[in-house]
């Protein structure tokens, strides 16, 4: 295969890695982290704009995200892109800021986000496999063409497999990281 071809698949599975990594954010994990609010779309001016381009976020401290409007008249429409997103949040306007606190995950609410997160890695674990399958077809065509001998097919064909092995256990080992935060008391 050539390293034209490589570096193509390299870069598809890079980017379900980066799409894994980025659903793993959304998964609360009790922490304050800004990353889970940072992109909540709100009313602005008559158009939809992501939270961080008007107010400054900040961790408070281990379970509370503060959120200072650029502009006070602002405030209220951030409480209600807070309120009506799917954190399950309740915003605390003090007429300033916003606080968000973080109540403690309860065990069975850690179960139900291990579910939640178990199913993100099946789903990535899917675009890899559809990743291969569409390099491992163009390599049979390959072949079929006459343009590589049927040795060569093979030795692809276990190249190939040792990248996807490589992006599998990158994915494991991220799971394996949110699973040990999410279940962490």
């Amino acid at each position: 295969m050539k390293n034209e071809d490589m570096q193509i698949i390299r870069l598809e599975l890079e980017g379900a890695v980066e799409f894994f990594q980025e659903e793993l954010i959304n998964i609360r994990t009790g922490r304050a982290n800004p990353l889970l609010v940072e992109d909540l779309e709100m009313e602005y001016y008559g158009s939809k704009t992501p939270l961080k381009q008007v107010a400054s976020i900040s961790v408070q401290d281990a379970r509370t995200i503060v959120i200072t409007p650029w502009s006070k008249d602002s405030l209220v429409d951030i409480e209600k892109a807070v309120s009506e997103s799917d954190l399950n949040l309740n915003p605390v306007n003090d007429g300033n800021v916003i606080r968000l606190v973080f109540p403690q995950l309860t065990e069975e609410r850690r179960m139900e986000l291990v579910k939640v997160m178990k199913k993100k890695t099946e789903e990535a674990r899917i675009k890899v496999r559809k990743v291969r399958e569409d390099a491992w077809d163009g390599i049979q065509k390959k072949e079929k063409d006459g343009k590589i001998s049927e040795d060569d097919k093979f030795r692809q064909k276990d190249s190939l497999q040792g990248i996807i092995d490589e992006f599998n256990k990158k994915i494991e080992q991220l799971s394996d990281k949110k699973e040990e935060e999410v279940m962490q008391v």
